[in-house]
């Protein structure tokens, strides 16, 4: 209706003319009447796509929190290794991006304080900080208005927040028994769907792991046993999820599954050697920790031996270094490289070694470090200070659509 009204006076109308130029882009159409022939001057086949945000990077990170007031300076490094060492981030290629945990606590967080999860309020407490540090607010004042709001939205959640090791009702009936209903919970291992009637009915349906941040549904994705070339099928065990042949029980083929995926751990791989112990064949497999020698002829048979880098230990000089890795909490791990002679030489680095002799002084070998702030290689030998910053690099953004012409 305002196309009738809204017109522009012919002077006024001249002058968008002339400000607009020959697109004619932002002007008000002119006036019509029914049945007028128009002409066609020209037709412009053109196909646009709306694109998401580009993921974070750390840098961009860093100046999202500039511009939002969030942190400090003296922060910024905190916050993102927190986001990180929580597994509410993955980064794949130098960007983040969020975990079903992460989405699952940001939800639950945001709904009991959505004060505080507000991007202003931590914006408006650095004010106020600067303001006690001038003198101009007394703290107390500062504090005890905080924490009036806060208790209350802390009892509130106490009393209302949902828990996912309860288990959240999802309204869907369970798949199994048809009476109990599906609970989102949460284990170790990740999300689950689980029946209410438990333990009458176990019924479980894995929801996490994730790969890259999606699912994985296609087909190009299904393993096969390699002993008898059936589907293999997603199983929940004592030790979490696994990969088990759907030829079972005439087939009893199992695979574990590469931590925080889908995927099956690769295949052991024979090698041209025989067991010391029992004379079976050797073969490489790939634990938590990475690669191993180990006995086809396990459980019977458990003997095993590191595989070396190809590296001299710098302390004995004898000894290679070899890839460990022990507990760090939370089911999480901690890697480091010691020598192969454990426990006679007991020398260890929690940086990867690299066969490379130091550009500087010419130590057979130098380090990689990941820093909070990037990636870093380094000289161990005492007395040698050569760093090299190891820029990472950046993911090629995907070109865009070009129309095709008929």
């Amino acid at each position: 209706g305002y196309l009738r009204v809204y017109q522009l006076p012919e002077a006024a109308a001249d002058r968008e003319e002339e400000e607009k130029g020959e697109e004619g882009e932002g002007r008000t159409l002119p006036p019509v009447a029914e049945g007028q022939a128009l002409r066609l001057e020209q037709l412009r086949p053109e196909q646009h796509f709306t694109e998401p945000r580009p993921r974070y990077t750390e840098a961009t990170l860093v100046k999202e929190l500039e511009e939002k007031g969030i942190g400090r300076p003296s922060t910024y490094a905190t916050i993102i290794s927190t986001i990180v060492e929580r597994e509410y981030v993955n980064k794949d290629q130098g960007r983040f991006t969020p975990t079903m945990l992460g989405e699952k606590v940001s939800d639950l967080l945001v709904k009991s304080f959505e004060d505080i999860f507000d991007v202003t309020f931590t914006a408006r407490l650095e004010e106020e900080l600067d303001e006690i540090e001038e003198g101009k607010l007394p703290w107390r004042r500062s504090v005890s208005e905080f924490w009036e709001k806060f208790e209350l939205d802390l009892d509130k959640a106490e009393g209302e927040m949902e828990s996912y090791k309860a288990g959240i009702p999802t309204g869907l009936k369970c798949e199994k028994c048809g009476e109990g209903e599906l609970l989102e919970r949460i284990s170790r291992h990740g999300f689950f769907l689980g029946c209410s009637r438990y333990p009458e009915c176990d019924f479980i349906k894995d929801l996490s792991p994730e790969v890259g941040g999606e699912e994985v549904e296609s087909e190009s994705t299904v393993e096969y046993c390699e002993n008898c070339g059936k589907e293999m099928a997603i199983k929940r065990g004592k030790w979490g999820p696994f990969l088990a042949c759907t030829g079972y029980p005439e087939c009893k083929t199992t695979r574990r599954l590469v931590t925080g995926t889908r995927k099956a751990r690769k295949p052991d791989e024979p090698l041209d050697e025989k067991c010391p112990e029992c004379g079976s064949g050797l073969v490489k497999k790939h634990g938590r920790y990475g690669e191993f020698i180990g006995c086809s002829g396990y459980p019977k048979c458990k003997y095993t031996r590191p595989i070396t880098l190809g590296i001299k230990c710098p302390k004995c000089g004898t000894g290679e270094f070899v890839r460990r890795g022990s507990a760090k909490g939370r089911g999480r791990t901690r890697i480091f490289y010691g020598c192969s002679r454990y426990p006679e030489c007991d020398f260890t680095t929690p940086h990867q070694p690299i066969a490379e002799p130091c550009p500087k002084c010419g130590a057979a070998f130098i380090v990689e470090k990941k820093t909070k702030t990037g990636t870093v290689r380094a000289c161990l030998k005492e007395g040698c200070d050569w760093e090299m910053e190891v820029h990472e690099a950046q993911p090629v953004e995907a070109a865009e659509a070009v129309p095709v012409k008929f």
